[in-house]
């Protein structure tokens, strides 16, 4: 009864992030320029290091002026050979332009994240991607 219970809560959770995704306004993602980041902590199982850094993304995140999707996650827990699960968090941001996020490297929100968590992450993997029409 409890692995049922435990399947049946799954199952809701999924249910209820797909319904919470397909409401919200899908024309945020702006496919002209994406940035994807990847962050490995120095402590990734230290829940200071872990509490200090999500405060000061989101802090980012909520005050960035440049980009338009701006969406903080971790690992999804999917081990295939394809799949790199080895981050701590990952962060995906979208511009309209490469100029737009030009501006971005060098936005107040920007700086500050960098200078209040840098300290907190031994590696940085960041992929640009412009789309195609």
């Amino acid at each position: 009864m409890i692995k049922f219970l435990k399947i049946s809560l799954v199952y809701f959770v999924i249910l209820f992030s797909q319904s919470s995704l397909a409401q919200q306004d899908q024309s945020e993602f702006d496919n002209n320029f994406t940035h994807v980041v990847y962050f490995w902590l120095n402590n990734p199982e230290n829940e200071q290091d872990r509490l200090d850094f999500q405060t000061s993304l989101k802090k980012f995140r909520d005050h960035s002026e440049y980009a338009k999707t701006k969406f903080i996650g971790t690992p999804a827990n999917t081990p295939r050979d394809v799949v790199d699960n080895s981050y701590t968090y990952s962060l995906i941001l979208t511009f309209p332009s490469k100029e737009i996020q030009d501006k971005y490297q060098n936005e107040p929100a920007h700086l500050s994240f960098i200078e209040e968590a840098s300290h907190l992450w031994k590696k940085v993997q960041v992929y640009d991607s412009v789309g195609l029409e």
